[in-house]
């Protein structure tokens, strides 16, 4: 429970305990594993081009000039530097931040894990995730399940995920009292899955034990690379549990040309969406040129995790100061 005078914290010193268990277990698991911890900026001279994440710009100020920085949506620029660089297999364990996210399951400052595994499929990387989510739960979880996202999606839209009908779609939000989704979505075959994923898929995913979600659309997934045998899905798995999303991961994408074309389609949909002006990070286009290696990488939200380990309801009842108290 919250408590009542601004300058306490959000949460429990308890909670703040299990928080520093789970960390330090989190190392045990990759020193297990021999998988070196990293740490690298929060502030870049890039920022995010995604059109659906929002960032923090702050600046950078000299004698001699003003320039701009941008709080990081992600650690995973710079960490596939890292990689090209010949680091091997990585983690890290920091903070990320995105603008407007506040609510139930959102902070715009919150802890997250990412890791990336040399020479490992998408497969590989499952295996991975579910041995780390038995090792924190202490094996008190159902067995995993592992589905694709074009079989749940119409398991429970009747919809299909992969070729986008404007009708089809409107009939079903019609039907299923969601009609804001046809004004918000319109035409946009992205906004439409996300919004029919978020309210009649996700609640239902991972009722007793982590449900893992692969096979995304071409279209949702930026840094994954496609399928080889089905141009129209991505090597990306998503991690869900109790309903809740707790971390993206991909195959990840190698090509610097795909890379900086997918970059370039962003930014032009940000434009037209009349969205703040996004700088693509040319020091991964480098890295990307230069060579990265074979690799799969995915990020956990660490906050929610740690809500479902508490049993807690909202975000921040595990944060020392949520977002109205920092």
């Amino acid at each position: 429970m919250q408590n009542s005078t601004p300058w306490q914290p959000s949460c429990s010193i308890e909670l703040l305990q299990l928080r520093a268990r789970m960390l330090q277990r989190i190392r045990v698991f990759f020193a297990e594993r021999n998988v070196l911890e990293v740490e690298t900026p929060l502030l870049s001279h890039a920022s995010s081009t995604d059109a659906q994440l929002h960032f923090f710009t702050t600046f950078y100020e000299t004698s001699a000039n003003r320039q701009p920085l941008f709080l990081q949506t992600s650690p995973e620029f710079a960490m596939k530097r890292l990689l090209a660089a010949g680091s091997g297999s990585i983690f890290q364990i920091c903070k990320a931040f995105r603008n407007g996210e506040a609510g139930r399951f959102h902070n715009p400052e919150f802890t997250m894990l990412e890791w990336y595994r040399i020479n490992f499929d998408l497969t590989e990387l499952m295996t991975e995730v579910e041995s780390l989510f038995d090792f924190l739960f202490d094996g008190q979880l159902a067995p995993p399940l592992r589905l694709s996202y074009q079989t749940v999606f119409e398991q429970f839209t009747g919809l299909n995920a992969l070729i986008f009908s404007f009708e089809d779609y409107s009939t079903f939000a019609k039907k299923a009292n969601l009609i804001d989704a046809i004004k918000i979505c319109g035409d946009n075959h992205v906004l439409w899955l996300d919004f029919l994923f978020s309210f009649c898929v996700q609640p239902y995913l991972g009722e007793k034990g982590l449900c893992l979600i692969q096979d995304y659309p071409a279209c949702q997934s930026s840094l994954a690379r496609l399928n080889a045998n089905n141009p129209l899905i991505t090597e990306r798995v998503e991690v869900f549990l109790h309903g809740i999303e707790l971390g993206n991961g991909y195959h990840e994408l190698t090509d610097f040309f795909e890379q900086n074309r997918r970059f370039d389609a962003e930014i032009e949909i940000r434009c037209r969406e009349n969205l703040p002006a996004a700088i693509k990070d040319e020091n991964l286009l480098a890295a990307l040129k230069n060579g990265l290696p074979n690799c799969a990488g995915i990020a956990l939200g660490l906050d929610r995790i740690l809500m479902i380990l508490a049993k807690m309801q909202k975000i921040s009842d595990v944060l020392s100061f949520d977002i109205e108290r920092a």
